[in-house]
């Protein structure tokens, strides 16, 4: 995500979306690397998909970068084969329909919703940063500038992220706007414990990094997207940007921003906009050490990301790995529409193009019983 990776002066002007709290890990897998022979999971699920849902089979694919990938970054190499059991997965981002339905249920008030404290926000920022006046301490989210005509410095990344003061996901274009006969469109303006507190509410649980990409593969394990390998096949397959970022957006694919889920394709289990529309949260932690720091002599299995966070451009934030890309990916900037690209998303930090799917185990299905 862009706005996860501002100068100093436009995150002093952005920061009031940090709306800082402790978070613990809740990792409660254990990573483990072993022989091929030690996996034995079920090829396919005994129980029914729930509605909504498809199964991802167990399969060995390789995570990260593809060696013909020209857009791929340090992060996502080396590259590594990863063995994961099979999990079902919602076939599309979670709605403003099903989160409706989880807020009339729990009468939850998302982080963009809440008033900011200070008090707590000052603990994850540097020291010694002066507050901002009680205007700009208002809650609010992040927001796209559908208005920016030109751009001096492509490093400069508040030429084109507003913080809008009463945006949330009731309101994703400012408190003038609503979801109103949007109830297919992915939800957005969600942080990460907001999706936490969803998944709790559901029954469910984020993605792993491994998982989502296992999914994103669909029936392939070894493709730069989740059509293949055919970079001509974008703008078919996926709601991106094209034109000149960020001034000019065609719509060559049919929608200038986001758009409402199924809108594109499925990849070849069912699996719709795992490339583009909106970002998706997964559960490991961001570090951009952690594929160059892993022992890849062993086959490793049901990965569960890095121990811990670690990104020098925000070393005062907890973050989580995010997927997919959004539609404002472009080839010439972001380029993150690979099934191996990650950004990592700040705990309660939300915006205009992120959102999230969850996932569900045969274990967990059986627990509900």
């Amino acid at each position: 995500m862009y706005h996860q990776h501002l100068t100093k002066q436009w995150a002093y002007l952005a920061f009031v979306v940090l709306l800082f709290s402790s978070v613990s890990s809740c990792k409660n897998q254990e990573q483990k690397q072993v022989s091929e022979l030690e996996v034995k999971a079920e090829p396919v699920s005994k129980i029914e998909a729930p509605e909504g849902m498809v199964w991802v089979e167990t399969k060995t694919f390789l995570q990260g970068a593809k060696d013909t990938d020209q857009y791929a970054m340090s992060r996502e190499k080396p590259a590594h084969w990863v063995t994961v059991d099979g999990f079902f997965i919602n076939i599309t981002e979670v709605t403003n329909k099903q989160f409706k339905a989880f807020v009339d249920a729990t009468n939850y008030m998302t982080i963009a919703e809440r008033e900011i404290d200070w008090e707590e926000m000052k603990k994850e920022l540097p020291p010694n940063t002066p507050k901002p006046h009680d205007s700009i301490l208002q809650p609010g989210s992040l927001i796209f500038n559908k208005d920016v005509n030109a751009v001096v410095n492509m490093e400069n990344y508040g030429q084109w992220w507003t913080w809008k003061t009463g945006a949330d996901w009731k309101h994703p274009d400012g408190p003038e706007t609503t979801i109103e006969g949007k109830d297919d469109y992915p939800v957005v303006h969600v942080a990460y414990q907001d999706a936490l507190a969803y998944c709790e509410w559901a029954k469910r649980r984020l993605p792993t990094e491994a998982e989502w990409e296992s999914a994103a593969q669909g029936k392939n394990s070894n493709t730069i997207f989740t059509w293949g390998n055919d970079a001509t096949k974008l703008d078919a397959n996926a709601n991106t940007w094209q034109g000149v970022f960020p001034t000019d957006n065609e719509s060559q694919d049919g929608f200038e921003f986001i758009s409402p889920v199924k809108s594109y394709p499925p990849n070849s289990i069912g699996l719709y906009d795992m490339a583009g529309n909106v970002w998706e949260i997964t559960s490991d932690f961001f570090s951009v050490k952690y594929y160059s720091e892993l022992d890849t002599s062993k086959p490793i299995v049901n990965p569960i990301g890095a121990d811990t966070h670690f990104n020098p451009n925000n070393p005062y934030q907890v973050e989580h790995v995010m997927k997919g890309g959004s539609f404002l990916c472009h080839a010439s900037y972001c380029a993150s529409f690979r099934i191996s690209a990650k950004m990592g998303v700040s705990v309660d930090s939300g915006s205009d193009h992120m959102g999230f799917r969850t996932v569900a185990t045969p274990n967990m299905l059986e627990s509900k019983e």
